[in-house]
C-alpha cells in the first residue's frame, strides 16, 4: 500500500512539472507579441489596421509578403529606402503617396520583430459568451492552451491528491488492524483517544474556559458590527456596467491622452464633467479599431455613431441624436464640497491621487474609499506647492497689504468664486 501511495505522489509531482512547464513556454512565445500589440497601437494604429485598409494597407499578411529584414528597415526609415532606390520601396510610395510613412528610428530590431510576431498572430478571439455553446466546445482559452487540456490535467492533480489521502486512510487502517490482530499497542491507542474525547468534555464544563470563549465571540462580533457600519455607504470597489465599454487602459494608458483632453473642466471648475460625443467624433471619426472585429466596425464605436445618428460611410449626421446615459461611479454626499479646479489647478494634485491608477483599468472602478478621514490625512501628508503659484502669490500679497494696514477685501481673497456659495 505504501508503494501504491509514494507512486501516486511521484505521478502527482511529474504532472504538476509538466503543467508548470507548458505555462512558462506558452508564455515565453506570446511574450514578443504581448509586446508587440503595445507598440502597434502606440505607432501604428494612426494609419494601419491589421484586416482593413485606413490610411495605408491593412497588415495581415505582410510578413509573408515580405522578408523580415526588408520590413524591419521599412518600419524604421522607409523614407531612406525610398531615396535609396529600392524598387519595392518606390512602388509603395507611388501607390500611396503624396503619404509617406513616418520614420521611426526609435525602435530597435527586437522592438520591429515583437511588432511583426503581432501581425503574423493577429488578435486572438474573445472568450465565448456564457451562453454560446459552440464557441465553449472549441475550447481556445486566450492563452494559446486548449480549455479542455487544462482543466483535464487540473481534474487529474486533483484526483490523484484525492487518491493519495484515501490510500493513507486505508494504510492506516490495514496497520491497526494488523496491530490490533497481534494484540500489540491497539489497547494504547484508544485508550489515548478516549483520554482526548474526556479532556473535551471536561473542557466544555470549564466556567472559565467557556467565559473567555464567550468574551473572544463578543469581541469579534463587536468588530465586525463596528466595522460594517463604519463602511456604511463607503463604495470602494465600485464598478458599474456602463452603456459603452469605454477602455482607460487603451486611451489613457497606451496611447497616453492627457485626461484634461476629455474631463476639461476638472481644470476650470467644480466638477470634472463628462465628455460630448463630440470629443470621441474628434478620433473616430478616422479610428474605427476595425482591425479587432475582421475588418468590420468596433460595436463599442457604433454605439456612439447610433447616439450621434451619424453615418460612417457618407459622413453625414441625422437629427435623431441622443446622450449616452452614463453611470456615476465616484460621488460624494450632498453635504460634502469638492472643487476639480482647485485641487487640479491649484495644488496640482494627479487624477491617480483620487482616482487610483486609472492608466491601467480596463473598465473603470472607484479605487480610493473617498471617505472624509482619507480626505484629512491626504491634507495632513501632502505639502503645498506654493512656488509659483498664482493663488498662493494672491494670498501673500494680501498679508502684505494687511500689514501695512491696507483694505482687504473679501474679493481679493477670491471671495467672489461662484462656489464660496453655490454647489
Amino acid at each position: 500500500m505504501r508503494n501504491i501511495s509514494l507512486f501516486f505522489r511521484s505521478v502527482v509531482k511529474s504532472l504538476t512539472l509538466l503543467f508548470f512547464l507548458a505555462i512558462t513556454a506558452n508564455s515565453v512565445s506570446a511574450q514578443s507579441a504581448a509586446e508587440g500589440v503595445t507598440l502597434f497601437k502606440q505607432k501604428c494604429t494612426a494609419c494601419h489596421a491589421l484586416n482593413a485598409k485606413v490610411v495605408g494597407p491593412a497588415l495581415k499578411g505582410v510578413t509573408d509578403r515580405r522578408s523580415e529584414e526588408w520590413l524591419i528597415k521599412w518600419i524604421r526609415n522607409s523614407q531612406a529606402m525610398i531615396a535609396s532606390g529600392d524598387p519595392e520601396a518606390v512602388k509603395i510610395f507611388n501607390e500611396y503617396k503624396p503619404a509617406v510613412m513616418t520614420p521611426f528610428p526609435e525602435l530597435t530590431e527586437e522592438n520591429v520583430k515583437s511588432i511583426l510576431a503581432y501581425i503574423k498572430e493577429g488578435d486572438k478571439p474573445a472568450p465565448a459568451a456564457p451562453g454560446d455553446v459552440a464557441a465553449q466546445g472549441a475550447g481556445a482559452s486566450s492563452n494559446g492552451i486548449s480549455d479542455f487540456a487544462l482543466w483535464g490535467l487540473v481534474a487529474v492533480i486533483v484526483i490523484a491528491f484525492l487518491i493519495i489521502v484515501v490510500l493513507n486512510r486505508v494504510v492506516k487502517t490495514l496497520e491497526r488492524m494488523m496491530l490490533k490482530k497481534q494484540g500489540v499497542l491497539v489497547e494504547e491507542v484508544e485508550l489515548v483517544e478516549k483520554d482526548r474525547l474526556a479532556g473535551l468534555k471536561k473542557l466544555a464544563k470549564n466556567k472559565k474556559f467557556i467565559f473567555f470563549v464567550i468574551i473572544l465571540v463578543v469581541i469579534f462580533m463587536s468588530t465586525a458590527s463596528w466595522m460594517g457600519m463604519w463602511n456604511t455607504g463607503v463604495h470602494t470597489g465600485y464598478q458599474p456596467v456602463q452603456p459603452i465599454k469605454f477602455s482607460h487602459q487603451l486611451h489613457a494608458g497606451i496611447n497616453k491622452i492627457d485626461c484634461q483632453y476629455c474631463h476639461t473642466g476638472a481644470y476650470k471648475s467644480k466638477n470634472a464633467s463628462i465628455p460630448s460625443l463630440n470629443v470621441c467624433m474628434n478620433c473616430h471619426n478616422y479610428v474605427t479599431a476595425a482591425e479587432k472585429n475582421g475588418g468590420q466596425l468596433s460595436p463599442e464605436i457604433a454605439k456612439i455613431y447610433r447616439a450621434l445618428d451619424y453615418n460612417p460611410d457618407t459622413k453625414q449626421y441625422g437629427n435623431n441624436q441622443k446622450p449616452i446615459e452614463w453611470v456615476r461611479i465616484h460621488n460624494l454626499p450632498d453635504f460634502a464640497y469638492f472643487n476639480h479646479s482647485q485641487h487640479v489647478n491649484v495644488a496640482g494634485v494627479k487624477c491617480q491621487k483620487c482616482h487610483g491608477p486609472i492608466q491601467t483599468m480596463e473598465e473603470v472602478y472607484q479605487a480610493s474609499p473617498l471617505t472624509m478621514k482619507w480626505c484629512i490625512n491626504c491634507h495632513k501628508e501632502t505639502e503645498v506647492n506654493h512656488k509659483g503659484n498664482a493663488y498662493y502669490n494672491k494670498l501673500i500679497a494680501a498679508h502684505d497689504q494687511l500689514k501695512k494696514g491696507e483694505k482687504v477685501t473679501p474679493a481679493v481673497l477670491g471671495g467672489l468664486e461662484c462656489g464660496k456659495c453655490h454647489y
